[in-house]
């Protein structure tokens, strides 16, 4: 029974990649959800969270256990995915159009661009010239007008993408408060016409997202769909909040509101699923989910990994991901290779027919070798670059190497180089740099180097600091 199984399995991988071959593309739906951790699901090991139908999807495709975000905060790692490359590269290494740089501080921040450049090649426009319907629903936060919206990306649709990071309110008409000091710029967010009063934020967006789903044909088509949950300001239905309230408090993963955003999300997925499933689409259809950065300190514990949003230890980078490739990704498999969201490019390249483009997703490697078999990538090393200061807790401005179960952390305010064993100390709580120093200036050099290769912006001195 094990043989024929394994036969019956061999022949699907085969058939799938006929099909490719011979011009019939799979449809491809990607989840980018926003500040969600790498352990708020059930399928990564959350008890507190209700997340059935991600667990589903997690059942029914692979579940990378290394997968990392390019970036600790959010518009890097988005520019990763659209353009597969590093956000170093790109000199997009902070949010947007934020972080102003604070004149009192030791080092001068690098030079960051304000938007996504206009001269990248995007996944939307590289399937958009070879046939796909492309959509996008939710957050873009990777510039504004006149000329970085999705629309001018290569994406036919754009549904609420603008320039910012995240809505006034969660509810219609989702407008912050001018009289809040910290919310002016959102107060005129609501970019979603027709709104009635109660309609929330993440159950509209997926109404868009079925209604697209139910009006396609048989044209292939990409749905990005960048949610802004779970992203603050924390807000939810009230009945679902109050099911999470009802949980002792010293067994709270997070707050109760966060937990019920949390299931929000996977409602949207499984109302997405369902239609894909009515549209019969759903053997022709790639399904891609993960989050743009680990989860923030204010919402969520990232435990057993350290720290959170904004920080370059494991709570801050390493996030959830999972694909259902039909007739592909093994249901139910799980994958330790480390991997990042700079792969997603050439992988839905691949999803498509397409030929790899290595001088656009310079970055990126094509992950069909793993969902299919055991290989390896042909890459040894990930990189991180963030010359910036943020607010997060645990953050510095910071490089940082992983190769193997090895991660080096070079901060350079504090100037420190810390060294874990990954594979021992998945919570970064023994630092080896001061015992495994062949190892560490060996991942020194290399991280130097890389940051040369790609151009990275380097931090300089202050000349105006002033030291206590």
């Amino acid at each position: 029974m094990h043989r024929l199984t394994t036969l019956l399995f061999a022949f699907t991988v085969i058939l799938s990649l006929c099909r490719q071959s011979y011009g019939q593309p799979q449809n491809i739906v990607l989840f980018l959800i926003d500040d969600l951790g790498w352990m708020d699901l059930g399928c990564q090991g959350s008890t507190y969270y209700q997340t059935p139908n991600i667990d589903k999807l997690a059942a029914e495709g692979v579940r990378f256990t290394d997968a990392y975000a390019a970036c600790a905060v959010c518009s890097p790692t988005r520019a990763s995915i659209l353009t597969g490359k590093y956000p170093a590269r790109l000199l997009l290494t902070d949010w947007l159009p934020s972080g102003r740089w604070e004149p009192s501080s030791k080092l001068i921040e690098g030079r960051k661009i304000r938007g996504l450049p206009l001269e990248e090649r995007t996944l939307a426009e590289a399937l958009r010239d070879a046939g796909y319907r492309t959509i996008h629903i939710g957050k873009w936060h990777l510039g504004s007008e006149p000329f970085c919206l999705p629309q001018h990306h290569g994406f036919d649709i754009n549904i609420a993408g603008n320039a910012h990071g995240a809505p006034g309110q969660y509810f219609f008409p989702y407008q912050g408060d001018w009289s809040i000091p910290t919310t002016p710029l959102r107060a005129t967010w609501n970019v979603l016409p027709n709104g009635k009063p109660g309609e929330y934020l993440t159950s509209r967006l997926t109404d868009e997202a079925v209604n697209i789903i139910k009006k396609s044909d048989d044209t292939p088509f990409f749905l990005y769909f960048p949610h802004y949950g779970v992203h603050t300001p924390l807000e939810a239905p009230e009945e679902l909040t109050k099911q999470y309230e009802r949980t002792p408090q010293h067994q709270q993963q997070g707050k109760p509101v966060y937990a019920a955003m949390v299931e929000s999300i996977d409602q949207s997925v499984g109302r997405v699923l369902d239609a894909l499933k009515s549209a019969g689409k759903t053997k022709d259809t790639v399904i891609i989910f993960t989050s743009d950065n680990g989860g923030f300190y204010k919402a969520t514990s990232n435990a057993p990994l350290r720290a959170n949003k904004g920080a370059y230890y494991e709570g801050g980078i390493r996030v959830p991901l999972i694909i259902k490739w039909p007739g592909l990704s093994q249901p139910g498999r799980v994958i330790h290779e480390p991997v990042i969201t700079n792969d997603l490019y050439p992988t839905c390249l691949a999803a498509a027919g397409l030929s790899m483009t290595p001088h656009q997703h310079m970055d990126g490697e094509n992950l069909t070798p793993l969902l299919h078999k055991t290989e390896t990538l042909s890459r040894d090393s990930l990189f991180w670059h963030f010359p910036h200061y943020n607010k997060h807790p645990s953050s510095h401005p910071s490089s940082v190497i992983r190769k193997g179960h090895w991660k080096l952390i070079e901060s350079f305010d504090p100037a420190t180089v810390e060294l874990y064993n990954l594979a021992e100390d998945l919570g970064e709580t023994c630092d080896l740099a001061g015992v495994e120093m062949k190892r560490r200036d060996s991942l020194l050099r290399e991280l130097k180097a890389w940051r040369q290769t790609v151009g990275a912006e380097q931090m300089a001195p202050n000349p105006d600091f002033k030291s206590e």
